[in-house]
This record gives C-alpha cells, sequence and structure tokens, in this order.
C-alpha cells in the first residue's frame, strides 16, 4: 500500500496493570503536527485538540518536504493517522524533518509491527496509541491504549496521555503484544466468526423461510462490518501476528461443542453476564 493508497483509504513496554504516573502528567498547551488531518480519525482529532487549546497543524495529500517541514517546527508531538500499511513510506519521508527530542505517535489498531517500523525508522522517543472508539465516538466511552516505545521515557509517555485526558479520554497503558492479543481476540474473532457464519449460511435459500428475530438481530448487527468495513477488518485480521491463535482458541471451543458438551460452553460464556456491573451495562 502506498502512502497515497492509505490516505485516500482512511483519508518494550509496561505492563498492562500500570497507571500513569500523575507527578509526570505534562500540562499546558503543545504543537502537535498530524499527518493525515482529512481522514475521518485525523479530522475528529484535529478538532478535538485544537478544542482543548492545543495548536495542530496538519498534513495531507500531497504530502511534500515543505508541508512536513512547516508542520514539525517547534511541534512537540508528531501523530500518525493513517492506515498501518502506510506508515513505511510516510516514516522515510516525516522523520528526516524531525529532531530527535519530539514524540511520534500513530492511531494504528495494532501494535507489535507498527511500533518496531517507528523505533526502527527514528531514533526519538516512540509511543503508540489505540483510540478505542471511531470518528463519531460515544462521549461516555473514550478509552485509550497507550503502547510505549522502549525508548519513550515517563515525560514523553504522560504527554501523549495529557493530550488524550484534554479531549476527555480514560488511557490505560499496556505492551503492544497484549494489545495485539486483546484486538486479535475483540476485534479479529469478531470479525471472523461472523464472516464464516455467514459464509456458511450464503446461497441457500431454503433457509429464508426460518429466519427467526435472533437471527434477523445478528445479521443487523453483522451489516456494516461485513460490507463497509470488510475490507478494513479483513486487513486488520491479517495484519495482526497474533490472529491465528485467537482462532485456534475458538476453533477448541467448537471442539468442545461437536462432541457435545455445550452446556460446558454455556456455562463458560455465561461469565460476561455474571460480572457485569452497572458502568458495563451504561455501555451496552
Amino acid at each position: 500500500m502506498t502512502t497515497a493508497d492509505g490516505l485516500n483509504a482512511e483519508r518494550k513496554a509496561l505492563p498492562l496493570s500500570l497507571t500513569p504516573n500523575m507527578s509526570t502528567v505534562v500540562r499546558g498547551t503543545h504543537r502537535i503536527a498530524l499527518v493525515g488531518s482529512r481522514g475521518r480519525m485525523g479530522a475528529m482529532l484535529c478538532e478535538r485538540w485544537s478544542e482543548a487549546g492545543h495548536t495542530v497543524a496538519g498534513i495531507d495529500l500531497p504530502l511534500t518536504d515543505d508541508a512536513f517541514a512547516s508542520a514539525l517546527d517547534g511541534a512537540d508531538a508528531a501523530v500518525l493517522c493513517i492506515p498501518a500499511g502506510a506508515l513505511p513510506e510516510t516514516l522515510h519521508r516525516l522523520v528526516p524533518h524531525m529532531d530527535g527530542r519530539q514524540v511520534l505517535m500513530d492511531i494504528t489498531s495494532v501494535k507489535i509491527r507498527p511500533l518496531e517500523q517507528m523505533e526502527a525508522a527514528y531514533t526519538g522517543p516512540v509511543v503508540g496509541t489505540h483510540p478505542l472508539f471511531g470518528p463519531q465516538p460515544n462521549a461516555t466511552d473514550l478509552r485509550v491504549c497507550i503502547t510505549p516505545g522502549s525508548r519513550a521515557g515517563e515525560t514523553e509517555i504522560a504527554l501523549v496521555e495529557s493530550l488524550f485526558h484534554d479531549m476527555g479520554c480514560t488511557v490505560f497503558r499496556s505492551t503492544a503484544e497484549e494489545h495485539d492479543r486483546a484486538s486479535a481476540a475483540i476485534q479479529g474473532l469478531n470479525f471472523i466468526t461472523n464472516v464464516a457464519y455467514f459464509a456458511t449460511l450464503a446461497h441457500r435459500e431454503e433457509l429464508l423461510p426460518y429466519l427467526t428475530p435472533s437471527f434477523r438481530r445478528r445479521l443487523d448487527a453483522a451489516r456494516k462490518m461485513l460490507t463497509e468495513d470488510a475490507a478494513l477488518f479483513e486487513w486488520l485480521f491479517e495484519a495482526n501476528p497474533l490472529s491465528t491463535e485467537a482462532v485456534r482458541r475458538y476453533r477448541s471451543f467448537l471442539n468442545v461443542a461437536a462432541g457435545g458438551d455445550v452446556n460446558i460452553l454455556v456455562r463458560q460464556a455465561a461469565w460476561w453476564w455474571e460480572r457485569e456491573t452497572p458502568a458495563d451495562k451504561k455501555l451496552i
């Protein structure tokens, strides 16, 4: 994928339980260079950070040296709001204009490979992020996963966290591997099981008279994922090195069902509703 293709398409860190060291939270306004400013996520972040009082210099096609030099002059952070497949070419153009102190960030939905690519290209601090919401977020559930690179110090990590705090987000830290394992289970497995389910039933018109309300609810819930967003989710599945691990685990549960022990799976699945808190119910 070229940079132009990627932008047009979407126009070691710390343990999961570690919370930010609030004594090093970076306060005040910052200058941010944001690549992909006309994409849906990029435009939303430009707006939110500007509303929070930060200065945002947007960069989008055409990506020129003059545009990079101007946006990065005096910037505290450079944020890559582009598909992960466009990172290598963009980094090649971006990094020569960075001064080594600026924080390099991304917002991709996979973290292992992008973090490796950013740290290979840039000798300064790198902090991966994954906003767990889309360009039209629910104001009550703005969570961001932070995956610090090996050269990012507490000050740089706190700066990134403060940017998201300023737009009303809750942040938590993880490693790239922990993130991608969770993403493979939550995003990847949700996608692949829906694909497999509806592909299994496709072209069987004799089933249509038997459709139930529960089937239609699942069909409606999967529509956007498997039509409008199918290419994105297919790419995310293939880009995540831990996707196949999640599928193998799921297959082991299907084997339990094939053996007739469905009650075991029902008891296991009940965990989701047994653990439900009032806060969980508000998010559903």
